[in-house]
C-alpha cells in the first residue's frame, strides 16, 4: 500500500503548502513530488530519476503550455468579448439573460482554453458586471462564474482530455479522436444541468431581463464581432484532419505516417493562436517595447503553470513507479460494489485531488488510476474516461483552493468563503453524480 500513502501525502503536501501556507501551487507540486520521492526510501534518487525523465519526455507537458498562451491572445485581443457581445444580443433581453450569456460563454471559451482561471478570468470580468447590473446578487455572480470555470475540462478540445488519452494505460484503450465526440456527449449533460441550474436560480431570486439599454442588437454585434467565430476553424480544421472520413481521406492521400504527424494537441493551440493574432492585432503592440510589455503579462504565468504541469506529471510516474495504479485498483476491487458506486468512489477521489490542484495536474496525476480502477469494475473505455474528465471539470468549483473562485470572487468584490457552500451544493455534487451516471452508461455519451 505503499503507493497509497505516497498519494495520500501527496496531496496533504499540496494541500498545507497551498492552503494553510498560502504559498503558490508551483512550489506545493515540486515539494508534493519530493514528497513522494521519500516514499522509495532507499530508491528515492531512483524513484525521483523516473518521475522527471517521465515528465521531461512527455510531449503533452509543453502542449498544453500552448494553451495558456492561446487563452491569454484571445482575451487580451478581445475576441472573447465579441463572442459574448453576441451571446448577449441572442439573450439578453430575456429573464436571467445574463446568467445564460455567462453559462454559454464559459463553454465557448472553454472549449477554445481548457483553462479554468482563464475562463473565470476572461469571461467573469464581463459578465459578472452585466450580471449584478440585472440583479444577480455579487454572490450569486462569483458562484455562477466559478462553477462554470471548469466547463472546458469537459468539452473538447481539452488539455486535460490529451492528457488522459496520452498515457499508456488509457492510451492503449481510446484514443483522443476515439473520444473527441463521446466528451461532446458528455459536456453537454454537464452544460445542460447548468442552464436548467441558472433556470432554477432565475426563478429563485425573481430576476428580470436586462436593461435594454446594455443590450445591443444583434445585427450590430454580428457585424461587429462575426469574425471572431473564425477562432473555431482553428478547432475544426485538425479535427476534421485526424478524424472520421475526413480523417481517412487524408490518410489515403499522404499516407498513415505523415497523416500521424498531424496532432491535435500542437495545431489546435497554434491555429487559434495565429487566427486570435490576427483578429486582434489592432490591440497588440506597435513597438518592441510594448511586446515585451505583453509578454510580460503572461510569462509569470508559465512560471507557476509550468511548474505545476512539469511536477505533476513527474508525481505521476512516481507514483506509477510505487505501484498506486495496481494497489488502488485492488483496493477498490475488493469492494465487489456496482460501477456506479465505484464510479461515485473514483469520482469523489478526483474531486478529492482536484480541489487543491488544477484539473491538468489532476488527470496526469491520478487519471489513469482512475481509468483503471473503473475498467476492473465492469466500465467502458469511452465512458470511463468521459466520467474522468467530467469529474476534473469540477476544477473551478472546488474549495478551499480552486483559483476561479478568487478570480470570480475579486471581480464581484464579494468574500470568497460565501461561494463555498454554494458551489459545493449546486455545482461539485451534481457534476459528481453526472459523471457517476455516464460511467454507468445511464447516461449516453
Amino acid at each position: 500500500m505503499l503507493g497509497i500513502w505516497a498519494l495520500i501525502a501527496y496531496i496533504a503536501v499540496i494541500i498545507v503548502w497551498n492552503g494553510v501556507f498560502k504559498r503558490n501551487i508551483g512550489e506545493a507540486m515540486v515539494i508534493g513530488f519530493v514528497a513522494v520521492a521519500l516514499f522509495g526510501g532507499g530508491s528515492f534518487l531512483d524513484v525521483a530519476w523516473t518521475g522527471i525523465v517521465g515528465a521531461a519526455t512527455e510531449e503533452i507537458v509543453f502542449a498544453a503550455l500552448t494553451f495558456v498562451f492561446m487563452g491569454f491572445v484571445l482575451s487580451r485581443t478581445g475576441v472573447v468579448d465579441q463572442l459574448i457581445a453576441m451571446l448577449n444580443s441572442l439573450l439578453g433581453k430575456r429573464r436571467g439573460g445574463a446568467g445564460y450569456v455567462a453559462t454559454i460563454a464559459s463553454a465557448l471559451f472553454g472549449a477554445v482554453s481548457g483553462s479554468g482561471s482563464g475562463n473565470a478570468a476572461a469571461v467573469g470580468s464581463v459578465t459578472i458586471p452585466w450580471m449584478t447590473k440585472s440583479n444577480f446578487s455579487p454572490k450569486l455572480s462569483a458562484t455562477v462564474v466559478a462553477g462554470n470555470a471548469g466547463l472546458g475540462i469537459a468539452i473538447p478540445p481539452s488539455s486535460s482530455l490529451f492528457i488522459l488519452t496520452g498515457s499508456a494505460a488509457v492510451g492503449s484503450f481510446v484514443t483522443a479522436d476515439e473520444l473527441f465526440v463521446a466528451l461532446f456527449a458528455g459536456g453537454a449533460w454537464t452544460l445542460v444541468y447548468r442552464l436548467v441550474l441558472m433556470f432554477y436560480f432565475v426563478r429563485r431570486d425573481g430576476i428580470g431581463a436586462m436593461d435594454a439599454a446594455h443590450v445591443d442588437p444583434f445585427r450590430r454585434t454580428f457585424a461587429a464581432g462575426w469574425s471572431s467565430l473564425l477562432v473555431f476553424v482553428g478547432i475544426a480544421v485538425p479535427v476534421l484532419l485526424t478524424s472520421g472520413a475526413t480523417g481517412d481521406a487524408v490518410v489515403s492521400w499522404i499516407g498513415e505516417d505523415p497523416a500521424d504527424e498531424i496532432s491535435l494537441i500542437t495545431w489546435i493551440p497554434v491555429l487559434v493562436t495565429a487566427i486570435g493574432l490576427v483578429l486582434g492585432r489592432k490591440a497588440l503592440p506597435r513597438s518592441g517595447a510594448g511586446w515585451w510589455r505583453l509578454l510580460g503579462e503572461v510569462g509569470p504565468r508559465y512560471a507557476v503553470i509550468g511548474a505545476t504541469l512539469f511536477f505533476a506529471f513527474a508525481a505521476a510516474e512516481s507514483l506509477t513507479e510505487l505501484g498506486l495504479a495496481d494497489q488502488l485498483a485492488a483496493l477498490l476491487a475488493d469492494l465487489e460494489a456496482p460501477p456506479f458506486l465505484v464510479a461515485l468512489l473514483v469520482g469523489l477521489l478526483v474531486v478529492g485531488v482536484a480541489a487543491p490542484l488544477t484539473a491538468t495536474a489532476t488527470v496526469a496525476a491520478i487519471g489513469p488510476v482512475a481509468f483503471t480502477t473503473l475498467m476492473s469494475a465492469g466500465v467502458s473505455p469511452i465512458p470511463a474516461a468521459v466520467a474522468i474528465l467530467i469529474f476534473a471539470s469540477t476544477e473551478g468549483a472546488s474549495p478551499p483552493g480552486a483559483a476561479p473562485i478568487y478570480i470570480a470572487s475579486g471581480i464581484a468584490d464579494v468574500n470568497p468563503a460565501r461561494t463555498f457552500v454554494p458551489l459545493v451544493v449546486w455545482y461539485v455534487v451534481p457534476i459528481l453524480l453526472v459523471g457517476s451516471l455516464v460511467a454507468a452508461g445511464l447516461l449516453p455519451v
